[in-house]
């Protein structure tokens, strides 16, 4: 695998902020991702690290300028890793005419449908293709590997963790899609992506896995009461229901008057921090 060439550094918090481009085997073609190296990397030995996928809209930049990590990343030893919402490239008709669907919306699944399996595989993406070669060319402890997300990123954090336990061996969200198969948002792309077979979409979708027998570590969740989307897209009371069933682990906190914003993920952000250091052992 081609090491990923280097598109832009800053210094932040004493550790290095790094912007990278390569050519995927998944997507077939450019993505682009952030990490950032705390100052402890300077050592010279492995440390523990933290996939961030971000929602709808947002690219691999967001995170890194508006969550405010990496402080806390600095604090704690923890490489982040923040991929692009979809690939870029490759185009196709009405990709870029909704927020949702499309360029900068890819659901981190892999698309069966044409014309978008050809370009759409963000789930190979996230859960293999990136993790491996972050583990190739930065100094990660694959043993200490833990991921979260926001909206769409908090549906490919949870399915992914529900669906690779022994890759990403700690996962939190804020505000995630919990069951897309349940909410516009959802129905949307998995339909266009996956097909008009509901069951196919159960492997994509969190609440659904729970309910299957996946498990995962201890799950924190973070969901504000006046989140725009929370009655008509979230639904968490549905991913909380499935995870009392099954016996999953799950903090399900909902915290009043906070919106979808990144004014409510930098408010709960070193909660997750210490959450994935007590996961991981840190």
């Amino acid at each position: 695998m081609a090491a990923p060439e280097k598109t832009g550094s800053h210094v932040c918090f004493g550790g290095e902020n790094s912007f990278y481009k390569h050519r995927s085997d998944a997507v077939g073609g450019p993505m682009n991702f952030t990490v950032y190296l705390p100052p402890q990397a300077k050592d010279g030995g492995k440390l523990p690290a933290l996939m961030y996928l971000a929602g709808l809209t947002c690219d691999h930049t967001t995170f890194i300028i508006k969550g405010g990590a990496q402080r806390l990343a600095a604090k704690h030893g923890i490489i982040l890793v923040a991929p692009d919402t979809s690939q870029r490239e490759k185009r196709y008709p009405g990709d870029a005419d909704k927020y949702d669907f499309g360029i900068a919306a890819g659901f981190y699944v892999d698309a069966t449908q044409a014309p978008w399996k050809d370009g759409y595989r963000m789930g190979t993406y996230v859960g293999h293709e990136l993790p491996e070669l972050v583990a190739e060319n930065f100094p990660i402890d694959t043993r200490k590997f833990g991921i979260f997300g926001h909206s769409m990123g908090g549906h490919g954090a949870l399915v992914h963790a529900l669906r690779q336990p022994e890759r990403f061996r700690s996962v939190s969200a804020f505000a995630p899609i919990v069951a897309p198969s349940s909410c516009p948002w959802g129905e949307k792309a998995l339909g266009n992506y996956l097909g008009p077979d509901k069951a196919s979409w159960h492997d994509w979708d969190a609440t659904e896995l729970v309910k299957a027998g996946k498990k995962t570590s201890h799950i924190l969740v973070d969901q504000g009461t006046a989140d725009q989307f929370l009655e008509g897209e979230l639904h968490p009371h549905l991913f909380e229901a499935a995870c009392k069933d099954a016996g999953q682990g799950l903090n399900l906190r909902m915290q009043q008057g906070y919106d979808h914003s990144y004014y409510f993920m930098q408010t709960f952000m070193e909660d997750h921090f210490a959450h994935h250091a007590r996961v991981l052992g840190l």
